[in-house]
C-alpha cells in the first residue's frame, strides 16, 4: 500500500523510521492522506495498535496531522532537515558532531504524553499540594527499582532524591559537605578584623578527572568547590591524594577518553575515600548507552557508605526535561535534604509523576533499546568514515556511550582545528581543552548521537579538508 517492509522485532520502531523518513524525503508529500490504522495494519500483517500508537508518534513530532474527517495526512509544513553545515551559523550553537546531545527527535513524544495523562489522571489530591522536597515517593520507588536492576546500585528510596538534573545534584552535595566540614555551625578561622556575619565556610577541594568534563569543573568553582586534577590512564581515574572533601569520577564511561575504572582502581578508590572520609561522587552520565560490552555496574552498589550516585534522564530523554537524581550515604542524607528544601521546596510533582509511569509502565526501556539501535549505527558510520577520511586517526571509548574521541598525531593544533569547523557549522571539543595538567596527544571529541549517518560522515571529511 506505501511500498513498506516489515520484518524482524522491533517493527513499531521500524514503521516510525519509514514513515519519517519518507516524508523526509518527500516521497510522502504535503497533504497526502495515509491509510487508515484498519488498513495499513492488514496491508503489513501487523496489529492495528502497532500502527495507531506510530501514527499518534509522527503526530505528535509534527510529521502528520489528524483531521476531522479526512483522517490522517502529512503535515503541510513538516519539521524541515536544515542545510548541512552552513558556513555562518547564528545562535544557537551549531549541533553537528557536538558532543554531549542526544537525538532530541527520538524523544518519546507519544509516550510521555500518555505518561503525563495516566499520572493527571490517577493523581491524588493531596499530592497536589506542597510536594516532599525529596521528590515524588512514586517516583523516588521507580528509580530505585530502575538503578538496581539496571546499574546494580543499592538504591533505598529513603536515601534518593529527585533533582533538576546533575546540575543541582553537584550544587546540594557542595552545600552539605561544606555543612559537614563546619560541625555545629561553628566559625573557621578568619582574617584579623573581618566583619563577615555568620559561619564562614571552608575553603574545599575536590579531586576531578584529568582530562575531563571543562563544564563540569566551571560548575564546582561556581559552588565554592576547588577543582584538583587527579590524572586518569588507561585503567581510569589513579588514587587521589589526602586532604580532599571528595572525588568526582565518571567510572562507567570515563569523560572523555570512555576509560572503565578498572577493578583494582573501583577498589583502591573506595579504600582511599573510607581512610580519608572523602565522599567519591560518581556521575553516572551515559552509561544507559553501551554497545560492545558487558554493563558495568556503579561503584556506588559496593560502597553505598562513602559514593553518592548522580544521575539525570538528560542524554536518556532530553535536557528540557530537568530531572535527575542523587543516591547518598545516609549519613550524608539530612544536610543534602536541608538544601535542597531550601533551594527549591521541592520540584514538580506533576512531571516526576509522568517519570515513574513510563519507567514503571517499561516505556522508559523501550526508549532506551530504540535510541542504542539508532546510536549504534551512528557510531559504526564515524568510524568508517574516520578510517575513510582521517586513516592517521586513532578512535577510542567507543563502546558505550554518545561520544567518541578521536586522537590526531603529534602536532596537529586541535583548538584551531575546532575553531575553523565551527566556522563551518560544526562543533567538536578540542581535547587539549580538557586537560587541567595532563599531558596527551592533540584531538577531537566528537558527539554522534544527534547527527545522521549521512551527516557524520560529511562532517569528518569536511574536518580532513580542514586539517590541510
Amino acid at each position: 500500500m506505501l511500498g513498506l517492509s516489515l520484518t524482524g522485532p522491533a517493527r513499531g520502531d521500524q514503521l516510525v523510521d519509514a514513515l519519517r523518513a519518507a516524508v523526509r524525503d518527500g516521497t510522502l508529500a504535503p497533504g497526502t492522506r495515509l491509510p487508515s490504522t484498519r488498513d495499513l495494519a492488514a496491508d503489513l500483517r501487523v496489529s492495528r495498535g502497532l500502527v495507531v500508537t506510530a501514527y499518534e508518534q509522527l503526530t505528535a513530532e509534527g510529521w502528520l496531522s489528524a483531521r476531522r474527517g479526512a483522517g490522517t495526512v502529512v503535515a503541510l509544513a513538516p519539521t524541515p532537515t536544515p542545510a548541512p553545515f552552513p558556513v555562518h551559523h547564528e545562535p544557537p550553537l551549531p549541533v553537528p558532531l557536538r558532543p554531549g546531545v542526544p537525538d532530541l527527535a527520538l524523544f518519546p513524544r507519544a509516550g510521555w504524553r500518555r505518561a503525563y495523562e495516566r499520572a493527571l489522571a490517577t493523581v491524588a489530591d493531596r499530592d497536589l499540594d506542597y510536594p516532599d522536597p525529596a521528590g515524588s515517593p512514586r517516583l523516588r520507588a521507580a528509580l530505585a527499582e530502575h538503578l538496581g536492576r539496571v546499574r546494580a546500585a543499592r538504591a533505598d528510596p529513603a536515601h534518593l532524591l529527585i533533582t533538576t538534573a546533575t546540575a543541582q545534584a553537584l550544587t546540594l552535595l557542595a552545600t552539605a559537605l561544606a555543612e559537614a566540614s563546619v560541625p555545629n555551625g561553628s566559625r573557621v578561622a578568619e582574617p584579623a578584623g573581618s566583619a563577615v556575619a555568620g559561619p564562614v565556610l571552608p575553603h574545599l577541594r575536590i579531586g576531578v578527572e584529568d582530562p575531563g568534563s571543562a563544564g563540569i569543573r566551571e560548575h564546582l568553582l561556581a559552588n565554592g568547590l576547588e577543582p584538583v586534577p587527579i590524572p586518569v590512564d588507561c585503567s581510569g581515574i589513579t588514587v587521589p591524594p589526602a586532604g580532599l572533601a571528595a572525588v568526582l569520577v565518571t567510572p562507567a564511561h570515563q569523560y572523555p577518553t570512555g576509560v572503565v575504572l578498572s577493578p583494582a582502581r573501583r577498589a583502591a578508590l573506595v579504600a582511599w575515600a573510607r581512610d580519608t572520609g572523602a565522599l567519591i561522587i560518581e556521575d553516572d552520565y551515559d552509561a544507559e548507552f553501551r554497545y560492545d560490552r558487558d554493563p558495568v555496574g556503579c561503584v556506588q552498589g559496593v560502597a553505598p557508605d562513602v559514593t553518592a550516585l548522580v544521575g539525570s534522564v538528560s542524554k536518556a530523554l532530553a535536557p528540557a526535561v530537568r530531572l535527575g537524581w542523587l543516591l547518598v550515604p545516609p549519613a550524608l542524607c539530612a544536610a543534602v535534604t536541608r538544601a535542597k528544601t531550601a533551594a527549591d521546596r521541592g520540584g514538580p510533582t506533576l512531571e516526576q509523576l509522568a517519570l515513574a509511569e513510563l519507567l514503571t509502565g517499561g516505556g522508559y526501556d523501550r526508549h532506551l533499546r530504540r535510541a542504542r539501535r539508532a546510536y549504534r549505527t551512528r557510531r559504526d558510520a564515524l568510524l568508517a568514515a574516520v578510517t575513510r577520511h582521517l586513516p592517521d586517526a586513532q578512535v577510542e571509548g567507543i563502546a558505550a556511550g554518545l561520544h567518541a574521541v578521536v586522537t590526531l598525531p603529534e602536532g596537529v593544533d586541535d583548538v584551531a582545528l575546532c575553531a575553523r569547523a565551527v566556522e563551518h557549522g560544526l562543533a567538536p571539543t578540542p581535547l587539549s581543552s580538557l586537560r587541567l595538567a595532563a599531558a596527551g596527544p592533540p584531538g577531537l571529541v566528537i558527539g554522534y548521537a544527534a547527527t545522521s549517518p549521512a551527516e557524520l560522515t560529511a562532517g569528518i571529511r569536511l574536518l580532513a579538508s580542514l586539517r590541510e
